[in-house]
């Protein structure tokens, strides 16, 4: 629960900014371009924000295998919080000029950091608590987070735009993001509560932390970190456009829907993913991690034509089926085993700073990109079709690595010792 709760603040934190780009900062921040350039150019601080996501995750991976998970995660829930409380207090433009999007990118910088070091300490936490058999269930709870971080923040957004548009640009956009102060305080006493795992207190005790995990993870996993970066590709990247760009395309003239009413159909994605993602971390304690995650990035491939073609309908129930379809069965199926699949990849003492790594690398060329690329490929072309072939691509990549990964779900998580991959073996 601390780690589901500690999660569901920090993504809303993080999907704040995702929703702010693609409706408020564009207008706010880059008044001085045409509205889909003013996006490309907000969606290029959203993206600043996933390069930071590595660093973070490398600093508090490193402290994280050398301290302990529990002080790294009070740490990013504080950074994390601060920035986005500072967002909400930003002048803009016209107020400042240029200093407002230069701020404006210090702070998404500083999301990154945070984000960047909790995943790996929130998820530690739960799969290293659990018992054997269930690590892919309780694994999961901390991811169940991103959709209630996500379905917070999009009813959080939906009811502001409902304001009059002078007071959305004038002060009701800052509303969501200054809200984020309470619930920091929230998760902070939730979380100074949790003790560390007691594998890795062990491991403590015994004086066998490593010296410099993040060396140790390179030499001892170089193919799992690769894999799991390869495994992240299409979760992480198909599902910042089912989420965020899908506020940019469904807004067009050309298909004309409300903003409020494609948030309400992200929000109803969300709260549906709240129970598939544990459905399918406690199917992968049953058939496996790989077989459970294939299905959705097979799923996430075969869907990237269909997602646009339903929302072209210019139908709100086919907008909503389209973006719970996308998000259900195939976001959900490669996010509710990962948490257990990446950690188990990887070795106690070095576990924090690999399970980091791969997840955090992935997520700058994947999420951080995306919406990015899909926005430029729209404007560049006026078509769907080649953001369903990028979405394909991904796919692609995500499939073949997790067929070579090792299957983890009966692997003694206790064991230092590295985890084969299927390549590995068939190297050897």
């Amino acid at each position: 629960m601390a780690s589901f709760v500690g999660t569901t603040i920090e993504w809303y934190d993080f999907f704040l900014y995702g929703t702010a780009s693609a409706l408020i900062f564009g207008r706010l921040f880059f008044p001085n371009y045409d509205p889909l350039s003013a996006t490309l150019a907000s969606f290029g601080t959203y993206a600043v924000g996933f390069a930071a996501r590595p660093i973070g995750g490398i600093v508090c991976g490193h402290f994280g295998d050398r301290i302990g998970r529990r002080s790294m995660l009070v740490l990013t829930l504080l950074i994390m919080g601060l920035a986005t409380f500072l967002i909400g207090c930003l002048p803009t433009y016209n107020q400042i000029g240029i200093w407002a999007p230069i701020l404006l990118i210090v702070l998404r910088i500083a999301q990154g950091f945070g984000v960047g070091g909790e995943w790996g300490g929130a998820v530690l936490m739960a799969v290293e608590h659990s018992p054997p058999g269930r690590r892919g269930f309780y694994g999961s709870w901390p991811q169940i987070g991103v959709p209630a971080g996500l379905l917070l923040s999009t009813l959080v957004f939906r009811e502001t735009t409902k304001l009059p548009e002078a007071a959305l640009l004038s002060w009701g956009w800052r509303v969501p993001f200054l809200l984020s102060l309470i619930l920091v305080a929230v998760g902070l006493f939730i979380r100074l509560a949790i003790v560390e795992p007691p594998i890795f207190a062990e491991i403590k005790k015994k004086g066998g932390e490593a010296r410099m995990p993040i060396i140790d993870v390179l030499k001892e996993h170089p193919k799992n970190v690769l894999l799991a970066m390869g495994a992240r590709l299409a979760e992480n990247g198909a599902f910042y456009l089912f989420t965020v760009f899908v506020l940019t395309y469904s807004t067009q003239p050309g298909i004309g829907f409300a903003s409020a009413s494609v948030l309400s159909a992200v929000a109803i994605a969300a709260a549906v993913e709240l129970a598939a993602i544990p459905f399918y971390g406690a199917l992968s304690d049953r058939v496996g991690r790989r077989p459970v995650y294939l299905f959705g990035a097979i799923f996430t491939a075969a869907f990237a034509f269909p997602f646009f073609w339903l929302i072209d309908t210019s139908r709100q129930s086919w907008l909503v089926a389209s973006v719970v379809a996308a998000l259900v069965f195939g976001h959900a199926a490669m996010y509710g085993p990962q948490a257990s699949f990446f950690s188990e990849l990887f070795g106690t003492r070095v576990r924090y700073s690999g399970a980091s790594l791969g997840y955090q690398l992935s997520s700058v060329l994947a999420g951080g990109l995306s919406p990015l690329i899909a926005a430029s490929l729209l404007k560049g072309t006026g078509r769907s079709w080649p953001i369903s072939l990028f979405i394909i691509g991904m796919a692609a990549v995500t499939a073949v690595s997790v067929y070579l990964a090792a299957e983890t779900a009966r692997h003694d998580i206790a064991s230092d010792a590295p985890v084969k991959s299927r390549a590995a073996d068939r190297s050897t």
